[in-house]
């Protein structure tokens, strides 16, 4: 299996044929087994994952929890989420666009909202859970099955346009099951609620970032995640107020510049537990933590499981090189 496979990588047609001239689609769906642990990583789009055979342990924001047949895991976008199968682990996971998204739930609350720059805010507020597990059961997922399948069997074949309606009502079919499963909250309780560590996507966003200052703001805290940025600093650098910065990058990427940088340095520390020996305090230090408690806290809210449990995983995990970037 490739590690794009072992990841969890959604390839697009050029990932399938390299002299393909790659095709926007807002649903990707694809069945994968695996048999090694997949370490933690986020992506920039939503998530359906459904058990369709095997077992697995799933670490997440919801902590470290079980999953089988029967189950469906949603995870929205820039959320870390890994897993350690219990022998083999087969799953059907299907990657939604979050401006496609949107959209349905501008149609669906047509009557309540002004219009779709509303459903935005509306979304943030009513799915305030980016990490979840819903029991649904094994006859209703069994009912899927046959979706998924013709599904994942359209979107290799990477004909979109020409399979547009038919993908639509795979895709409705398959939401209309697991919908009632899906917990929300009925009152926003602040205005950025998942503003810092709820993140999602703002309509129009195509994975790609909005605005060259908040591309440029990601590519600095990427390139140095132990540095020590401030707000004001990473302002400066664009030539925009702290106010304004926060604003714009929330408004493309789903959370805030620091809040951000969290999720780098979660991910890069959970690389170093996995491929060195350093301790928790030399891991969190290098990837810019100074104090031990802030590290593990971040690690805990980010994956799920404290630094020294997720560490005694370490020997099964594969260290491949060429994981795909979130």
């Amino acid at each position: 299996m490739s590690p794009l496979a072992t990841y969890g990588y959604a390839p697009k047609p050029a990932d399938i044929d390299p002299d393909a001239t790659p095709q926007f689609s807002p649903i990707i769906a694809r069945t994968e087994t695996w048999h090694q642990p997949v370490c933690p990583s986020a992506y920039d789009c939503v998530r359906l994952v459904v058990p369709r055979s095997g077992s697995a342990i799933l670490l997440s924001e919801f902590g470290e929890k079980p999953v089988k047949p029967g189950d469906v895991v949603l995870l929205g976008s820039n959320v870390l989420c890994g897993s350690d199968p219990e022998g083999h682990f087969t799953t059907t996971t299907v990657y939604l666009d979050t401006d496609y998204l949107v959209d349905q739930i501008f149609w669906q609350y047509a009557g309540v909202l002004q219009d779709r720059l509303d459903a935005q805010g509306f979304a943030e507020t009513v799915y305030s859970e980016p990490a979840q597990i819903l029991r649904v059961g094994e006859q209703r997922t069994g009912m899927m099955m046959p979706w998924l399948d013709e599904l994942v069997a359209l979107t290799i074949a990477g004909d979109y346009t020409s399979t547009f309606h038919r993908m639509q009502a795979l895709w409705f079919s398959i939401v209309d099951v697991v919908a009632p499963y899906i917990r929300i909250s009925p009152v926003r309780r602040t205005p950025t609620q998942r503003a810092t560590t709820r993140p999602t996507l703002p309509r129009d966003r195509r994975f790609a970032p909005l605005r060259a200052e908040a591309a440029q703001v990601r590519d600095a805290m990427r390139a140095d995640i132990a540095e020590s940025w401030t707000l004001p600093r990473l302002a400066a650098m664009v030539h925009l107020s702290p106010k304004h910065l926060c604003r714009i990058f929330t408004e493309t990427f789903g959370k805030t510049p620091l809040a951000y940088l969290t999720m780098l340095r979660v991910e890069e520390m959970a690389r170093l537990l996995r491929e060195t020996d350093l301790t928790v305090a030399e891991a969190g230090r290098q990837v810019g933590w100074r104090s031990r408690s802030r590290a593990s806290d971040a690690f805990v809210q980010c994956i799920g499981v404290t630094p020294r449990r997720y560490r005694a995983m370490r020997s099964t995990y594969p260290r491949h090189q060429d994981q795909p970037t979130s």
